[in-house]
């Protein structure tokens, strides 16, 4: 079972002590830059809450001993589903309408 997918919540900036609020449990999460809405991150995975946590957001400089170079504005929203497989289910539906939308724009 699917849920609906909750409101676009800005994505915490490391070093600030913000956390992110999304389900411990299977589920679909979206990431997008809150600039543009170009997508920058979409996944079926068995827990949400951690799949964002560990996600990728900055990219590392090898020249910096800081580590990484600035972070971009993201935004993310979730949705929870009971399975991981109802997540992947719904994930392949949504690409399938996305795939069809860009096709039938160009």
């Amino acid at each position: 079972m699917i849920s609906t997918w909750s409101e676009w919540k800005r994505y915490p900036r490391p070093g600030r002590g913000e956390n992110i609020e999304a389900p411990i449990s299977p589920g679909i999460y979206e990431v997008r830059f809150a600039g543009s809405g170009a997508l920058h991150s979409f996944g079926a995975v068995d827990n949400v809450a951690q799949a964002l946590a560990l996600l990728q957001v900055s990219s590392k400089s090898w020249f910096s001993r800081r580590g990484s170079t600035a972070v971009p504005e993201l935004e993310y929203r979730t949705c929870a589903t009971s399975t991981k497989a109802d997540a992947k289910a719904a994930a392949e539906r949504m690409i399938g309408r996305r795939d069809t939308y860009m096709s039938g724009a160009a």
